[in-house]
C-alpha cells in the first residue's frame, strides 16, 4: 500500500491524503489551502492524481480546508463516493456552496479591477454549479459501523469531538493475509467543551497521521461566560461596537451557548443587540438542531426541550446583505458575530472596515488564526491594514480569548495519542500545523511516547507493507528553499518591527527628528526598489 501526502503537509490547511492498495485509489479529505496569497496559490495547481482514479474520499468533517476542494475534484473528474456521517453531509450542503460564492465574487473583484489595468480574466477555482455538482456524491455513514470500500479495505468513522459531525478514521487494509490499521485524526477536538461529546478514545493502530495545529500551545483554563462578559460591558461602556470574528461552523453556536447562560443567570444586560450576522452560520445553527444526536448531555437537557434555540430577547439574524449593510449606520453599540473566522472573506470584512478605526470598538478573535491571514495580522499587532480596498487605521482594541479553539491542544492531543497502546503506532506522521507547532509535538511523541515520528513534506510518499515503511521523500530541496526563504523573511520582518518601534519611540521624544527620518526611510525604500528591480518583484 501507498500513502501520498498531497496537503496539509508543513502547512495548516489544505488536508488531503491519498491511499492506494491493490490498485484502489481513494483520499481522505480533499480541502482547500488557506492564508497567505504563497499557500492559497496551491488551490490552483493541478491535483498531483487523475481525479477519475479515484473511486472513493473519505471526509473527516464539513470545515472549509478539509472539504472545499470537493467540487475541483468532481469538475476535473471524480465519479467516486464522498463518504461522511449524517452531520458532516448536511453542514457541507451548505459549506461548499457557500465557498463556490466567495470563489466566484472574488475572481470578479478581481477582473473588475484588472479590466482597468488590461490584465487577463482570472477564473474562479470553482461555480456554485460544480459545488451543487459535488454534493450529489455525498453519502451518509453512521458513526462505530463498518464500511467496506473495498474487498480489503474496511473504514470506521469514529467521533473526533472537533464540530458537529467531525470524525477520525480507522482505515483497515488487508494485502498479503496481513492487516494494517491506519488512523487518520481528522481534528481532535478539545474535551469538555460546550454542545458536543468529547473525542472518542482510540486503542490502537500501526500507523497514525495525527494533526498538529496547537502542537506547541496550551488553552487557557478559565471561566470563559465570565471574561466574555467582561468583554462586552467595557466595550459598551466605551460606546463602540464589540465585533467578534467567527466561524460559522461550532464557534457561533457555541458563543450563542455562553450568552444564553448569561443572559439566563440575569448576569448580562438583555437591552444589549447580540447580533448574528452570517447566512451561513444561521444555516449552520439550523442543522445543529436537526442533529441532537451528536449533542453531549448538558446541550441535550438544554436544547431539546424545545428543538429549536432557546429564545433570548436581544438576539437578532441578519439574513440579507441589506441588513448587514444596515448595521453599520445604526446607532448605539451591538455585540456582532460574523463570518469568516480569519477575516479572509465573508460580511465580517465590512464590520472590519467600519469597526477598526474607532477606539471605542473592539475586535474579539476567539479561533485560531492563520499565519498569512488578516485576522493573524490584526492580532500580530499590524497597525494599518487594507479591507475591501481600502486602508483603514487600526485604533480599535484587538483582544483574543484562548480556549475557545475546537482544536485539542498540546497536552489533550498527547493523552489522546498516549491512549493508542494495542498496538502502539509503528510511526506517526505530523500533518496540519505549522512548522513549530509541529517540531514540538513531535519532539514529546518520541519523547513521552517512545515511537518514531516523521513530519512529511507535500508529495512525500511511504510505502508500507504490515507494520513496515520506507519513506519516499518528494522534491525535499525545492520546499527547503521555500521554508529556508521563509525563514529569512521572518528574520527581516522581526527586524523591521524592532526598527519600526526604536523609530516611533524616538520621534514621540523629539518630534524634530520626524523629518530628517522620514527622508531617510524614504531613501531606503527606495534603494531597496532599485536593489530588487532585476528580480521583477
Amino acid at each position: 500500500m501507498r500513502l501520498e501526502f498531497i496537503g496539509a503537509a508543513h502547512t495548516v490547511t489544505g488536508s488531503c491524503y491519498l491511499l492506494e492498495s491493490q490498485e484502489k485509489h481513494f483520499l481522505i479529505d480533499c480541502g482547500m489551502f488557506q492564508g497567505s496569497k504563497r499557500v492559497r496559490e496551491l488551490n490552483y495547481e493541478e491535483f498531483p492524481f487523475v481525479p477519475a482514479d479515484i473511486e472513493g474520499v473519505l471526509l473527516t468533517h464539513a470545515h472549509v480546508d478539509h472539504c472545499g476542494l470537493l467540487p475541483k475534484l468532481v469538475r476535473e473528474g471524480f465519479k467516486g463516493t464522498i463518504y461522511a456521517t449524517k452531520s458532516t453531509c448536511e453542514l457541507c450542503q451548505i459549506m461548499l456552496p457557500d465557498s463556490a460564492h466567495i470563489q466566484t465574487s472574488d475572481a470578479e473583484l478581481l477582473n473588475r479591477k484588472g479590466r482597468r489595468r488590461g490584465d487577463t480574466p482570472v477564473q474562479a477555482l470553482y461555480s456554485i454549479d460544480d459545488a451543487m455538482e459535488a454534493l450529489k456524491h455525498l453519502s451518509s455513514v453512521p458513526y462505530e459501523k463498518d464500511l467496506q470500500l473495498a474487498d480489503n479495505i474496511r473504514v470506521v468513522f469514529r467521533d473526533a469531538g472537533h464540530i458537529l459531525g467531525s470524525a477520525f478514521l480507522e482505515v483497515y487494509v488487508t494485502e498479503n493475509s496481513k492487516t494494517t490499521k491506519l488512523v487518520f485524526s481528522g481534528d481532535i477536538g478539545q474535551p469538555n467543551q460546550p454542545i458536543l461529546k468529547d473525542p472518542a478514545r482510540e486503542t490502537g493502530a500501526d500507523f497514525l497521521i495525527v494533526e498538529s495545529t496547537y502542537g506547541d500551545r496550551l488553552h487557557q483554563i478559565y471561566d470563559k461566560e465570565t471574561k466574555l462578559l467582561e468583554v462586552v460591558n467595557d466595550t459598551m461602556d466605551r460606546g463602540g461596537n464589540l465585533i467578534i470574528p467567527s466561524f460559522a461552523v461550532g464557534r457561533t453556536q457555541t458563543l450563542l451557548y455562553y450568552f444564553y447562560n448569561l443572559w439566563k443567570q440575569g448576569r448580562m444586560d438583555g437591552d444589549i443587540p447580540i447580533i448574528i450576522d452570517s447566512p451561513l452560520a444561521i444555516a449552520a445553527t439550523r442543522v445543529f438542531l436537526k442533529n441532537f444526536q451528536d449533542f453531549d448531555e448538558d446541550a441535550l437537557a438544554l436544547f431539546k426541550k424545545s428543538g429549536k434555540i432557546p429564545r433570548f430577547p436581544q438576539v437578532r439574524v441578519c439574513e440579507t446583505a441589506a441588513e448587514s449593510r444596515a448595521l453599520n449606520s445604526e446607532e448605539g453599540s451591538a455585540v456582532i458575530i460574523s463570518a469568516s473566522g480569519m477575516c479572509d472573506a465573508g460580511r465580517v470584512l465590512h464590520h472590519l472596515k467600519h469597526n477598526l478605526w474607532r477606539p471605542e470598538s473592539t475586535i474579539l478573535f476567539v479561533g485560531y488564526q492563520a499565519e498569512g491571514s488578516l485576522g493573524r495580522r490584526l492580532v500580530d499587532g499590524i497597525k494599518r491594514v487594507r479591507v475591501l480596498g481600502e486602508e483603514v487605521a487600526v485604533k480599535a482594541q484587538i483582544m483574543t480569548m484562548n480556549g475557545f479553539s475546537a482544536h485539542a491542544d498540546s497536552n489533550q492531543l498527547l493523552d489522546w495519542i498516549s491512549g493508542i497502546q494495542n498496538p502502539a503506532p509503528a510511526k506517526i506522521f505530523i500533518v496540519h500545523g505549522e512548522a513549530q507547532s509541529q517540531e514540538a509535538l513531535k519532539a514529546r511523541i518520541q519523547k513521552e511516547c517512545k515511537v518514531e515520528a516523521y513530519i512529511p513534506f507535500r508529495g512525500d510518499l511511504v510505502q508500507i507493507a504490515g507494520r513496515a515503511s520506507e519513506i519516499q521523500p518528494s522534491n525535499v530541496p525545492e520546499v527547503s528553499v521555500e521554508m529556508e526563504m521563509e525563514d529569512v523573511l521572518r528574520d527581516f520582518d522581526a527586524d523591521y518591527r524592532q526598527l519600526r518601534q526604536k523609530v516611533l519611540s524616538l520621534v514621540l521624544r523629539q518630534p524634530k527628528q520626524m523629518e530628517p527620518i522620514i527622508k531617510v526611510l524614504t531613501k531606503g525604500r527606495n534603494y531597496l526598489r532599485k536593489l530588487f528591480a532585476p528580480y521583477n518583484i
